[in-house]
């Protein structure tokens, strides 16, 4: 008898599907040769901090336990917010449990999702349910439909085969807890205020920071670009020069354009060549929300949601996938998927071709396709279909019998020989995948003109400004994230070489499987906001991150991405379990070794004596402020002043001293000055005077 371990119920019906007659028990299936149960999700948990200490009287967070790197990592039974077991885990638990032992069971099969965590959800059930040895093996499904089921039964591994990506899943997990809890912990005692600290919420959040307030610091500046728009034939042609004039010296931008109006501008090159327009690759998972998130203002939480429901479904394969190609193992598959592609209408032929099948580009899972199984009409939702529709039209273009052809032109138009202008253009000449998938970026067409045409010109000053960057978008900060290192300004949809050893070394922040999650709880915990498709730090943002800083918590892209690569080689079994979070821990320990007395202090810090009413200034979350409230004492030093940090021993200093040591400003202007403080009849003003 074999028993099957699904990672959720939904998992465990089509599996039932794929094996067919098999009666419904009270938390599991069975027939005479299989049993399938299922966990919900994560049943289990790694414990909290008070359940390594011998005292688990006391819940409330405090530094004396702090930082805790427990010797061996110890999981429990999913919990509610009382610290009991959740009823319904325990239930299902003791089902799995009691259906692994039973006698007439010799094999059972991990039927996690097929990614890291699925391996350790299923793993983490059989290893606390199993009281005798069997023989283990792994269920790995890239879709959930019947045929996919049985044919996977078939080929199944020894679970074994899966060691690394299981140590890969423990270390991610083991890591995260000790940034999680540790410096959650110690951020939150510190700073009076809840703070989520964890190894990939806060560069991302930082991100988005370092970005608004770049944009907020922006000055444009005006300037003056020489712009034709005469028109040759009836058809007006623009010339943009590389020559540029600040506002100040609008008078010479006047003058060349006076002498560049007299000079002639002939055609001397004229360029056309038919070629033809490859499609863009299979979705992988970021690409897939980047368009839904570009063109319908669908967020990630939502577009990945209705993807995994497509998925359980049987509609899509696995979605979770970072890779835009297929295996060359899937021929077969991918023949069967077009062939019912076909007789829904759509003209599809099959490709074998490098750009599609690429084992060399696939770490877990092939980019996203539908399955044989096509949904009936009326029985996807608008926002099913959305999804759906745009995972099909781009297997369609991909597969699609007829090439897209254009005519790519290029004229080189010769400014009296002083200055060279590079018009390009295209157009369709066979619309191809075109009529299924829409291209990127459409060119102009160009004016019909040959070679020694002469064109009229009409240069003149047009005033433009600098632009800021712009805030990161779903497609611009997913861009970001999957490689943080990439330089912007290079293409990379030709040759994706580079793209693909960065997923591969582990560059990104989070993962395809993750950073969805991550990103909406930065939502959720008023970090960040989504507006349309743009992303905004919000205020809670602002306080994390200025905060972290004033605690020396360096958690930026370098960082967590050497954890990511170290992550990585514990899949490639570069790296051991422990290796790799010896790592964390050392970067952990490093911030609880450095100097407390550095920046703000802790919240709830006595700083001194106050001036207006003799009461006790105490750090409170923004301020240094008086604890009489009694009195309705008014008195407070704030934290930050004009873009400077006013630090726990400075605050001591001027209520003792009534003066500051010299502090460096900004001022709002963005000029950086230096200055005193000191303490006016009360109040902390600049102390411009004094100089030493």
């Amino acid at each position: 008898m074999i028993a099957i371990v699904a990672e959720k119920p939904s998992l465990a019906r089509n599996i039932v599907a794929g094996i067919g007659n098999m009666n419904k028990k009270n938390g599991y299936f069975e027939n005479p040769d299989y049993i399938v149960t299922w966990a919900f999700g994560h049943l289990f948990s790694l414990y909290d901090i008070e359940d390594y200490s011998e005292d688990k009287s006391s819940k409330k967070w405090t530094l004396d336990n702090l930082p805790c790197f427990p010797n061996k990592f110890n999981f429990k039974l999913k919990t509610d917010s009382n610290g009991k077991v959740d009823s319904g885990v325990k239930k299902q638990f003791d089902i799995i449990k009691a259906l692994l032992n039973r006698d007439d069971v010799d094999t059972i099969v991990n039927a996690g999702d097929s990614d890291r965590e699925g391996e350790i959800i299923i793993r983490l059930c059989v290893q606390n349910a199993l009281k005798t040895k069997k023989q283990i093996k792994r269920l790995w499904l890239p879709d959930q439909t019947p045929k996919t089921v049985a044919k996977a039964l078939k080929e199944m591994k020894e679970q074994s085969y899966y060691d690394n990506l299981a140590n890969e899943g423990l270390s991610r997990t083991y890591i995260d807890w000790l940034y999680g809890v540790n410096l959650t912990r110690y951020a939150t005692i510190k700073s009076g205020s809840l703070l989520r600290v964890g190894r990939v919420i806060v560069p991302i959040v930082k991100a988005i920071y370092d970005r608004d307030l770049e944009i907020e610091r922006f000055k444009p500046e005006v300037y003056y670009a020489l712009v034709s728009k005469a028109v040759t034939n009836g058809e007006e042609i623009e010339l943009v020069s590389k020559y540029k004039f600040p506002k100040a010296e609008k008078y010479k931008a006047d003058i060349c354009c006076e002498r560049m109006n007299k000079l002639p501008a002939i055609v001397t090159d004229k360029k056309s060549k038919k070629e033809v327009l490859n499609p863009g690759k299979l979705y992988s998972l970021t690409k897939l929300q980047n368009f839904l998130g570009k063109k319908y203002k669908m967020p990630m939480e939502k577009s990945l949601a209705i993807a995994q429901k497509l998925y359980e479904n049987g509609y899509i394969s696995y979605p979770r996938t970072n890779s835009e190609y297929l295996a060359t193992n899937e021929k077969g598959k991918i023949r069967e998927i077009l062939s019912n592609v076909k007789n829904i209408g759509y003209p599809v032929v099959f490709k074998d071709k490098k750009s599609i099948f690429d084992d060399s580009k696939i770490e877990s899972h092939s980019g996203l396709t539908p399955t044989y199984k096509i949904p009936d009409k009326g029985v996807l939702t608008g926002d099913e279909h959305t999804v759906y529709s745009a995972i099909m039209r781009r297997f369609v273009a991909v597969f699609c019998e007829e090439d897209c052809i254009i005519e790519r032109s290029e004229l080189n138009i010769s400014l009296g020989g002083k200055e060279d202008y590079l018009l390009k253009g295209s157009s369709v000449l066979q619309a191809g995948w075109t009529k299924f998938d829409g291209m990127e970026k459409k060119d102009k067409l160009l004016p019909n003109l040959q070679i020694g045409d002469q064109i009229n010109v009409d240069f003149k000053p047009e005033e433009k400004q600098t632009q800021p960057p712009k805030h990161y978008s779903i497609e611009t900060l997913n861009n970001y994230l999957k490689n943080p290192f990439k330089d912007d300004k290079v293409k990379s949809e030709e040759n994706d070489e580079e793209e693909y050893k960065a997923i591969f070394k582990g560059l990104e922040l989070g993962t395809e499987a993750t950073r969805t999650g991550i990103i909406d709880n930065a939502k959720k915990s008023g970090y960040i906001s989504l507006k349309k498709d743009v992303y905004h730090i919000e205020k809670g943002g602002r306080f994390l991150i200025e905060q972290l800083e004033d605690m020396n918590i360096s958690m930026d892209k370098y960082k967590t991405s050497q954890l990511g690569q170290a992550l990585k080689k514990v899949y490639r079994g570069e790296m051991t379990i422990d290796e790799s979070v010896q790592m964390a821990k050392q970067e952990i320990s490093s911030v609880f070794s450095s100097d407390k007395n550095l920046g703000t202090g802790f919240y709830g810090d006595e700083i001194g004596v106050c001036p207006l009413c003799g009461g006790v200034v105490v750090r409170d979350r923004y301020s240094y402020s008086c604890k009489n409230t009694a009195d309705k004492c008014a008195f407070k030093m704030n934290l930050k002043i004009l873009g400077a940090t006013l630090s726990k021993e400075q605050a001591v200093k001027v209520l003792k001293d009534g003066t500051t040591d010299l502090i460096s400003f900004e001022s709002k202007n963005g000029k950086p000055f230096s200055s005193k403080l000191k303490l006016d009849k009360g109040k902390l003003v600049f102390d411009f005077e004094s100089k030493k």
